[in-house]
């Protein structure tokens, strides 16, 4: 008996083509940043009465040095002229009343003392009338004593110090010609034995002793010439004759200038200095010295 003989048919698999899919590049969202909005500082609220008076607690002061143990202001035999009425009303501090003006009061008036202890007087929120008296009417205000107000003297010292670090800065960027102008004004003649470091040392803290003066000192065109006009009369350049009258050129004692009267013979130098004949001299003092 013949075996079949069976024949292995080959069947091909079917190729299946891979589609490569592109892959999206994926956004990474950055987080935002949101910033908080910066705070506005809030005042103190005042406290105002239906007349207008503000109602906190005030201190007075005896003005001067001197700080008494005890001092008493008058409480009565006060008089006061109101504009809007035309004439003087008498003004009295009774601690029983509601107001300081004699002709409002009603009833019994019991008079009380204004003593200030230790050169102080505190007078608390409820107070108003004898603060009304103390801060608007009683003629002793200013005088012999004042009110205490910080923020009044905050204001004040602000402006001080902003002036302050104006002239500073100014004094800071000077260049040494009109840094020894300025100086020549305060320290006169010694400015020229000073170093450079002497000199701008002493700047700054005459800028900070005094920066208004700095200021306008640093704004006024007449201080260069001037110092240039000392200069030029140290180094014999020019001569000012004994008087401190006149003028001259050092070299010929041909005259230059009469001074004025009652006027400083520098400054008068520096407003020559300005004018068309002055100018000229200028010109020639200034290459001098640069030589």
């Amino acid at each position: 008996m013949t075996k079949k003989e069976t024949k292995k048919v080959e069947v091909e698999e079917p190729q299946v083509e891979e589609k490569v899919v592109a892959k999206e590049p994926q956004v990474v969202e950055e987080p935002q940043v949101v910033e908080k909005p910066k705070q506005k500082r809030v005042e103190p609220t005042k406290k105002i009465s239906a007349d207008g008076w503000e109602i906190k607690d005030r201190v007075y002061y005896i003005k001067g040095r001197k700080k008494p143990l005890s001092h008493m202001i008058r409480s009565a035999n006060i008089y006061w002229f109101d504009e809007e009425q035309g004439y003087e009303r008498e003004l009295k501090y009774c601690e029983n009343q509601r107001t300081c003006f004699v002709d409002e009061m009603k009833g019994e008036q019991r008079l009380s003392h204004i003593v200030f202890r230790n050169g102080a007087l505190h007078v608390t929120r409820e107070k108003t009338v004898l603060q009304k008296l103390l801060s608007l009417y009683h003629p002793d205000r200013d005088v012999i004593y004042e009110e205490w107000k910080p923020i009044a003297e905050a204001t004040d010292d602000i402006q001080v110090l902003e002036m302050e670090i104006q002239a500073l800065n100014a004094a800071k960027n000077l260049d040494i010609d009109m840094a020894e102008a300025i100086m020549r004004v305060e320290v006169g003649s010694n400015v020229s034995n000073m170093s450079s470091k002497e000199l701008k040392r002493d700047l700054l803290l005459y800028a900070k002793r005094n920066p208004v003066l700095f200021l306008e000192l640093v704004n006024d065109e007449n201080v260069h010439l001037r110092n240039m006009g000392i200069k030029a009369t140290e180094m014999g350049i020019l001569k000012l004759s004994q008087d401190q009258r006149t003028f001259s050129w050092g070299s010929n004692d041909r005259k230059l200038m009469n001074v004025p009267f009652d006027e400083h013979p520098y400054s008068a130098l520096a407003s020559w200095f300005k004018t068309d004949e002055g100018m000229e001299v200028f010109s020639s003092v200034e290459k001098r010295l640069n030589n």
